[in-house]
C-alpha cells in the first residue's frame, strides 16, 4: 500500500476522531485533492459512500442531486441509468411524467421500456428530480450507494461540491478502516 505510506500523515489527522462534519479543518478541499491523487478509487468510494450513510450530512438524495447538478451530460447520463436500473424504468417514468413540461416525452420513452438515457436526455432532467429519483433507488436497493460512490470516485473533483462536511466525514471514514487493517 504504497498510497497508505504517502498518505500517512494526512491519515492520521483524520484518524483519531477529532475531525466530524461540525468541526471541519481548514484544509480539508486540500487534503482531499492530495488523498484523491495518491489513494485508489476503491478508498474514495469507501469514504463516500460513508458520507453518503452519515447521519452528519444531507440526505442521500439530496447529496446525489447536488452532484449531479454539477456534473456534465455524460456523468449525469451514467448516474440516471445506474438509478434506472436500480429502480426501473417504469418508476422513473412515472416520478418524471409527474413533473410534465418536456419530462413527458422522455416519461413516454422510458414508459414503453427504454432503459438507457442519453447524455442530451440527462441534460433535461431538473436536480430536484433525480433527488426523487435517488431517494426511491435507496429505498428500493441501499446497495445503490455503493454503485453511485464507486462512479463518483472517478470523478473526485465533483466529490469536492459535497462541501467540507461530506469530504471530512469521508477522510475520517478512510482513516479509520486504514488504522483498523
Amino acid at each position: 500500500m504504497d498510497w497508505m505510506n504517502q498518505l500517512s500523515g494526512l491519515l492520521q489527522q483524520y484518524g483519531g476522531g477529532a475531525a466530524s462534519a461540525q468541526q471541519t479543518p481548514a484544509n480539508v478541499d486540500n487534503d482531499f485533492d492530495r488523498f484523491a491523487q495518491a489513494a485508489p478509487n476503491s478508498a474514495i468510494a469507501d469514504g463516500l459512500a460513508a458520507a453518503f450513510r452519515s447521519e452528519q450530512t444531507p440526505e442521500f438524495g439530496q447529496m446525489v442531486s447536488q452532484l449531479f447538478n454539477n456534473s456534465n451530460g455524460q456523468q449525469r447520463a451514467s448516474l440516471l441509468n445506474t438509478l434506472i436500473a436500480t429502480v426501473g424504468p417504469t418508476l422513473v417514468a412515472q416520478l418524471l411524467s409527474r413533473r410534465g413540461g418536456g419530462l413527458s416525452g422522455l416519461a413516454g420513452l422510458l414508459g414503453s421500456g427504454q432503459r438507457q438515457v442519453t447524455p442530451e436526455e440527462a441534460e433535461q432532467i431538473p436536480a430536484d428530480a433525480v433527488q426523487e429519483i435517488a431517494a426511491a433507488a435507496e429505498k428500493k436497493d441501499p446497495s445503490v450507494i455503493d454503485q453511485i460512490s464507486d462512479f463518483y470516485s472517478q470523478h473526485p473533483t465533483l466529490v469536492k461540491a459535497l462541501g467540507a462536511a461530506a469530504l471530512t466525514i469521508a477522510l475520517t471514514q478512510i482513516a479509520q478502516r486504514q488504522q483498523g487493517a
